[in-house]
């Protein structure tokens, strides 16, 4: 019996993650863990070894505006506070701060020497928000797949200006998509199933987060350790100032490769839609709504996998006791906000609607943003969806009362205000 089911299982391309209480670590990941435990000792979250250590990369000094430093001196409190947090963690936060650090450098350095770039117009770009774990980034993908669109690909986001050593040479015409596959392959053989649940290839379009957080803002670090210290600081800050860093970040990438109706996206948004709008007033904002169980219970079971790389020990009270908040402050904001956003240029996606037939969907977003849906770019839209459909590499299951057992109606009992604003659908019982 036990054969039958795992072949029905294997042939339906369905993966049951049955170790996240108690990891079976394999010996990629073990290696990981002990190389990272004997390099503690240089992980040092002080915000000037950080800058130092990017200036040191780039050869440039030069940070513009010095109040990201307060944040980062956050950020790396926050982290030092998390008890929790393991090696590997540390580290990788550690040299994302350095990235971050040396990209800001180089951007500042690129509009320094062609001041012509804070004059670009981010022309009525497409932004679409929505809740994490809940069919933006397909939707994103799927926009971008019209070739009118400029979208932010992950090789491009992790290195929106090239450095020196990244030219493009006849042995390798975009090094920095060669930089990104190789962490693809990394992440790929560490935490598989964390590739399907949130893919990070060279050409996946990427989140303007990465953007954000040059500017050290962003609530990104809440989704890689426990920093409430953060959240705290970031939810009683306005953010108008890390949006027009954001735009700052679009007018490079244009001036190097060229204008085009920027297509983006962060689930953060919804909670930032003052200060989105008043970036980017000319904007098509695309919010696409859904049960927030369904996008909890999917967020719940890609922590607790990781958790075996980035906890020091597994508890799924960690994070039960984090993330239901942390959904219904976004939420609220929304709710708070969501009338800010002109009629005439915003349309609300519910899941529901989407999964049934987006071609309408569609049609609306290209109408609002005054672009004609040619049956070319039609073909092109309906080609993607046939190549990344929900089970092109895998379907994970989410079980709520086996893993973290709570049932989903107990987990959308705060969320009756959102339900109340939106006609959004019951997804998970």
């Amino acid at each position: 019996m036990g054969s039958a089911v795992q072949e029905e299982a294997a042939r339906r391309n369905i993966i049951d993650i049955t170790d996240l209480h108690h990891p079976v670590l394999t010996d990629v990941q073990k290696q990981v863990i002990a190389g990272a435990e004997a390099a503690a000792d240089q992980i040092v979250l002080k915000p000037e070894v950080i800058l130092a250590a990017a200036q040191a990369q780039t050869g440039l000094s030069n940070f513009g505006a010095d109040d990201f430093r307060e944040r980062l001196a956050v950020w790396c409190q926050a982290v030092d506070e998390d008890a929790n947090a393991s090696a590997v963690t540390r580290a990788n936060l550690f040299q994302m701060m350095i990235r971050f650090a040396a990209t800001r450098l180089r951007i500042e350095d690129m509009v320094k020497r062609h001041p012509e770039i804070l004059d670009i117009q981010i022309d009525r770009p497409i932004i679409v928000a929505g809740l994490p774990r809940s069919g933006t980034t397909h939707l994103l993908g799927l926009l971008s797949a019209d070739r009118r669109f400029r979208s932010l690909p992950w090789w491009e986001a992790i290195a929106p200006v090239p450095a020196p050593d990244e030219t493009p040479t006849d042995e390798d015409s975009n090094p920095r998509w060669t930089k990104a596959e190789q962490g693809w392959r990394m992440m790929e053989s560490i935490l598989p199933y964390m590739a399907i649940m949130h893919e990070f290839s060279p050409d996946h379009i990427s989140e303007d987060i990465e953007l954000q957080a040059v500017d050290f803002s962003s609530y990104l670090i809440e989704w890689l350790a426990h920093v409430p210290r953060w959240r705290d600081y970031y939810l009683s800050h306005d953010q108008s100032g890390t949006y027009a860093y954001l735009k700052k970040g679009l007018q490079v990438l244009t001036f190097l490769k060229g204008p085009n109706r920027w297509v983006i996206k962060c689930p953060q948004h919804m909670e930032q839609l003052p200060a989105l709008y008043k970036t980017f007033p000319d904007a098509t904002f695309v919010l696409t709504h859904r049960d927030p169980v369904g996008s909890i219970r999917s967020q719940l079971t890609m922590y607790s996998y990781a958790a075996r790389m980035f906890r020091k020990t597994i508890d799924i009270q960690e994070p039960l006791g984090y993330w239901p908040d942390r959904y219904e402050k976004l939420l609220r904001a929304c709710v708070r906000d969501r009338d800010i956003l002109p009629p005439d240029q915003t349309i609300d996606v519910y899941f529901h609607d989407w999964i049934r037939n987006p071609d309408p969907i569609l049609k609306e977003i290209y109408r609002i943003a005054d672009i004609p849906l040619t049956d070319e770019a039609l073909a092109d839209l309906h080609d993607y969806l046939a190549e990344h459909g929900e089970q092109s590499k895998g379907k994970i299951v989410y079980d709520l009362e086996r893993d973290f057992h709570v049932t989903g109606e107990e987990l959308r009992r705060p969320f009756a205000f959102y339900f109340e604003r939106f006609p959004v659908q019951v997804e998970v019982k």
